[in-house]
């Protein structure tokens, strides 16, 4: 069985996944190549780990609601000099099974067995609840 490992990772000011992808659109956050990506300041050790079939797992609203695959990772370096990691993601956004997760900074590993499971086919078209409802429900176990 291949290693690998995913990252979770708060997404800051957005209210749901449709504005996560509306903000991956916008243009402010792709690569050169047209893709997604997320600039952070942290490279990940466990690198060969991730991107061996790794995702990044959304977490909106404290509950963790999409993934997306990781594509690769770009080194970055602004104005300021410092190296910084682009996250290149598959613009695919996959929803997942409502999770709760408490706030952090920056990134987390995320063990592929702690990993939410994709929702299924039937239901990636549904209308979200409303992210409290979500929340709540996650809370109490039953999403």
């Amino acid at each position: 069985m291949d290693k690998y490992t995913h990252l979770v990772k708060l997404s800051v000011g957005t209210e749901s996944v449709e504005d996560l992808v509306a903000w991956q659109r916008s243009g402010l956050s792709v690569a050169p190549d047209g893709r997604p990506r997320h600039v952070t300041r942290m490279w990940p050790k466990r690198e060969a780990e991730v991107l061996n079939g790794g995702s990044i797992y959304w977490v909106i609203k404290g509950v963790i609601q999409c993934r997306q695959k990781i594509l690769r990772l770009d080194e970055v370096v602004r104005e300021d000099g410092i190296r910084r990691c682009a996250i290149v993601l598959d613009p695919e956004m996959v929803r997942v099974a409502a999770t709760r997760k408490r706030a952090f900074q920056g990134w987390r590993y995320l063990a592929p067995s702690d990993a939410p499971p994709d929702l299924t086919g039937n239901r990636q078209g549904e209308d979200p609840l409303p992210a409290a409802l979500s929340a709540a429900l996650a809370e109490i176990g039953v999403l």
